[in-house]
């Protein structure tokens, strides 16, 4: 497995352009929340209906937020945090008065058309085209972006 330095040098080299990157830290979190949305729309065990933060996006993030802690604890322990406020952002769409599904599939859209934007404007392809983690790589990147300027180490 490769070290979280291998995966940000290795993503950095389609992610140097400020638009680029400007476009990643606005789109890459908005596409995050809505994969947790969509996840959170499948229809889940009755046992946890009681629970309204109990869904697939849950479950979800938890696997994700592990794969973060093997490659950094900071960043996991951050990326937990973040999860968490992904889940009070899906509760919220789900007060709506429309589906879930239905916001967070707008918002993933969108977002990915962004993503593909600020790639058009860096000039070269997604880094997820060489490696699908890449897909998972992305919203860590976007949380070191935040920890450097923070100062937070990880």
């Amino acid at each position: 497995m490769r070290t979280l330095d291998q995966w940000f040098d290795a993503y950095r080299v389609s992610h140097q352009h400020p638009r680029n990157i400007a476009l990643h830290v606005v789109c890459v979190p908005a596409i995050a929340l809505s994969v947790v949305g969509l996840l959170a729309a499948l229809p889940g065990p009755a046992f946890v209906e009681p629970w309204a933060f109990m869904h697939w996006g849950t479950l979800g993030l938890a696997l994700v937020i592990a794969y973060y802690l093997r490659l950094s604890v900071a960043l996991g322990l951050g990326m937990a945090l973040v999860g968490g406020v992904f889940l009070l952002g899906v509760e919220a769409l789900q007060r709506l008065p429309w589906p879930v599904w239905q916001t967070s599939l707008a918002i993933f859209i969108v977002g990915w058309i962004g993503q593909f934007v600020g790639h058009l404007i860096e000039g070269r392809r997604p880094s997820f085209f060489e490696d699908v983690q890449f897909l998972l790589i992305g919203p860590a990147w976007v949380l070191a972006h935040l920890y450097r300027r923070l100062g937070i180490g990880f």
